[in-house]
């Protein structure tokens, strides 16, 4: 009955799964450079949309289906830090799209958990958006002074003994 549903929420299982290994390796690779701030941004959001994935499990086994986590897509091993913030923009105003495309979809279907769930996820996906929007416009201010001042940040608190959590 909720076939189309089922389809679509496994689509965003993958989508968010491939954002959470991007992720953590713009995490990885932000916390090597010093930029703790950075760092500390692409977890919070890995682990927010390891909170999606799990929803839309929930949701899928609710419907009758099962979960796909296959891995359609590849991590970008960006390094650059401009690059990884308008990657992760990019990612999340498509999931946004997405997400509404399908909340509409699962709406036309007579699945109106399925719709409230995915527009529940374009919030999120927009506040991310935002987020990284809000980074790339920092740097376009301040240069690379910017990631200057995250660095030293990170260097006072090793010196002083402090750990980073």
């Amino acid at each position: 009955m909720h076939e189309h549903s089922i389809k679509l929420l496994n689509e965003a299982v993958s989508d968010e799964l491939a954002a959470i290994h991007q992720y953590m390796y713009f995490h990885f690779h932000c916390d090597d450079q010093g930029f703790e701030l950075l760092a500390q941004l692409f977890e919070r959001t890995a682990i927010e949309e390891m909170q999606h994935v799990e929803m839309l499990a929930e949701r899928i086994l609710f419907l009758g289906g099962d979960v796909d986590m296959e891995l359609k897509e590849f991590v970008s091993r960006e390094h650059e830090v401009e690059k990884m913030l308008k990657m992760a923009r990019q990612m999340e105003e498509d999931s946004a799209t997405s997400y509404n495309k399908w909340a509409k979809e699962c709406a036309d279907n007579a699945d109106s958990a399925s719709r409230k769930l995915f527009e529940n996820l374009v919030d999120d996906e927009e506040r991310h958006y935002d987020q990284y929007d809000d980074e790339l416009d920092a740097m376009e201010r301040f240069g690379d002074r910017y990631l200057a001042l995250q660095s030293i940040e990170r260097s006072k608190a090793t010196s002083s003994g402090e750990t980073a959590e």
